[in-house]
């Protein structure tokens, strides 16, 4: 596809890498010709010197035939006329990266008078993914699919757990009866897709994904069952810890927010009269340490630097703080973070690339099995995504045992008729299904793509 990025800084540098190594034909528009000189180096990418929102730019990029253009400058406003300036020259999907809070209540209407097919905020997609890690803290990370029926889990192997150091299969007996699947394994570099004879060891990463009140049990089985938290730390004033905090009053926490710049702190106590507000460095031990920070039920980390928020996670934890967030855009950062035990670091540039990849892949496979839901598991080694059946679909009625599948593929789950099935080797997909599909090693556009046979016609041959 064409793709036209305008804007290279975090977002837009992510999305063009991301989208470059799936074989994308990407041109990306920024004004700043040093950074343009380092994705030009890095990446399989068309750079262009520009104003991104100015005609002349983007006919050079040529937009009148692009398939998406994605705004994703730093200025709300310039992303929106961007996105306005392409559609008319005859883009044919347009997304626009909105973060200003006071434009959250006109997603619809600027959609609907300025033409942009999508609106994303990072800031707000990242508030939501904490907000779900604070609700559920025994998991690293948790993504949801089927409106929120079913979440996918992950978390850290322990000494001492009933799963360590022996098969899943001999785990029969005492998960047996709980709706959840085991999907994937991360251990350092290497990630599986388990099987019965899988064996998870200590630091190992397991994802499990199931029904909500299935994790519970689950989770309270292992040993690991946290109380609801009720008092949340922050550090950092910025536009995440705003909508964040306003989502978790709506979750009756109570929140406390350390900013270090005075006219901030004047506009979140106005914006926020639940929450505690203190003016002050976050880094500084001595202000953690007086203002309680120990008794907190949950420490967030939202400074703009993410070695900042990455030492103040590690204090957080070495004060026994029992869920400890930290924000941290540089993927390099987030192993050495989850190395020494920070499991939960969140990163607003991959939640926001998840969300677009989605978008392209569907726009890809327009004619086949319809993607709802992907998202990036196990660093980045691995995807989960949500499809629904339609008679494009291949080998429908097959059991599972009997289809063809690719290495690295597993067949997680499977929503018929509104009732949600962990499958077995007898479990079959039907037209109308949902089914959540774990990947490793493979881009998956439609649910044929799990398949090694190719479709074939009706004398059996292949097409």
């Amino acid at each position: 596809m064409k793709i036209i990025i305008v804007g290279d800084g975090k977002v837009g540098f992510t999305l063009a890498e991301q989208l470059s190594r799936e074989n994308h034909d990407i041109t990306i528009i920024d004004t700043d010709e040093q950074v343009l000189r380092h994705a030009a180096d890095v990446l399989d990418v068309l750079c262009i010197r520009g104003n991104g929102a100015a005609i002349t730019p983007l006919k050079e990029a040529g937009v009148e035939s692009a398939d998406i253009v994605i705004a994703a400058t730093s200025e709300d406003e310039v992303n929106m006329v961007c996105c306005l300036t392409a559609k008319r020259l005859g883009a044919a999907y347009t997304i626009a990266r909105v973060r200003n809070t006071d434009y959250a209540s006109d997603y619809n209407a600027m959609k609907k008078e300025l033409g942009i097919d999508m609106i994303i905020n990072p800031e707000l997609a990242t508030a939501i993914e904490i907000s779900r890690l604070l609700r559920f803290p025994n998991a690293a990370n948790i993504d949801t699919f089927c409106r929120g029926r079913v979440e996918l889990m992950g978390f850290r192997i322990q000494e001492g757990d009933f799963l360590c150091g022996k098969p899943l299969s001999e785990q029969s007996n005492r998960l047996k009866n709980l709706p959840i699947l085991f999907c994937a394994a991360e251990r350092g570099e290497e990630v599986y897709i388990p099987n019965g004879g899988f064996i998870p060891m200590p630091n190992d990463n397991l994802y499990v994904i199931g029904e909500p009140v299935g994790l519970s049990q689950f989770f309270r089985l292992l040993g690991r069952y946290i109380p609801k938290i009720k008092t949340v730390f922050i550090i950092g004033g910025g536009k995440i810890t705003r909508y964040l905090s306003t989502l978790l009053s709506k979750m009756s926490m109570h929140v406390t927010i350390v900013e270090n710049k005075m006219a901030r702190c004047q506009e979140l106590s106005e914006q926020l009269p639940n929450a505690t507000i203190i003016y002050g460095d976050g880094t500084d031990q001595e202000l953690l340490e007086s203002e309680n920070l120990g008794s907190s039920d949950a420490f967030v980390a939202l400074t703009d630097r993410d070695e900042d928020n990455l030492i103040t996670a590690l204090y957080a934890r070495h004060l026994g703080v029992p869920k400890v967030v930290p924000k941290a855009n540089r993927q390099n950062y987030t192993g050495i973070a989850q190395s020494v035990g920070l499991d939960s670091v969140i990163s607003p540039k991959y939640i926001t690339a998840e969300q677009i990849l989605q978008v392209v892949r569907g726009m890809e496979n327009s004619k086949g099995s319809v993607m709802k839901t992907l998202y990036r598991i196990a660093s980045n080694k691995a995807e989960a995504m949500e499809f629904v059946i339609n008679e494009t679909t291949e080998h429908l009625g097959i059991p599972l045992k009997d289809l063809p599948l690719k290495n690295g593929i597993l067949v997680a789950l499977i929503v018929h008729q509104n009732r949600i099935t962990i499958p077995e080797g007898s479990s079959v997909m039907r037209q109308g299904d949902t089914v959540i599909v774990v990947s490793r090693d493979h881009t998956i556009l439609d649910i044929n793509d799990i398949f090694r046979t190719p479709l074939l016609d009706k004398d059996r041959r292949p097409l």
